[in-house]
């Protein structure tokens, strides 16, 4: 097995986290280099954001991205959201993604997060089953999603 490396995204890590971005959604429209870094140092820097990127070899082959939301209920403990759970082609059935949703997951329990949850499309099979690995129940609770329509929308 290849040398493996969880952690949080640095600045130096845009380039690559962008690349996989790109391979997951090639549909979305491109944004330029200044703007892409600007809204990437946003996520960097907030204090309810953790984008997580895992190494294969020293190369950024998986990421995804928690984000805490405050919250009202459960003793006010925040609720946890995992969104973007991508992987390079090239670097798919090495153990990536899910050693990323594990960081996140600890980085969740870390932030005292009373629950995690994410989407995913509803025919990724394989996907699920990697969620399910990471201990996500798919059947326990429902989700609904309404899109933005004044966005513009390559999906």
């Amino acid at each position: 097995m290849s040398a493996m490396q969880v952690r949080l995204a640095t600045e130096a890590d845009h380039g690559a986290v962008k690349a996989l971005y790109r391979e997951l959604r090639p549909q979305d429209p491109e944004v330029d280099s200044d703007a892409s870094l600007a809204h990437f140092r946003v996520v960097l820097q907030s204090p309810q954001a953790r984008l997580v990127v895992a190494l294969c070899e020293g190369e950024v082959g998986a990421t995804c991205m928690l984000a805490s939301i405050p919250n009202f209920a459960s003793a006010g403990m925040p609720i946890g959201v995992i969104e973007h759970v991508i992987t390079g082609e090239r670097f798919r059935r090495r153990g990536l993604a899910l050693a990323a949703l594990e960081f996140a997951l600890d980085a969740a329990w870390t932030m005292n997060c009373c629950k995690v949850f994410l989407l995913s499309g509803a025919l990724r099979k394989q996907a699920h089953r990697l969620y399910e690995s990471a201990g996500f129940v798919g059947n326990q609770e429902l989700g609904f999603v309404q899109k933005n329509p004044r966005a513009v929308r390559h999906d």
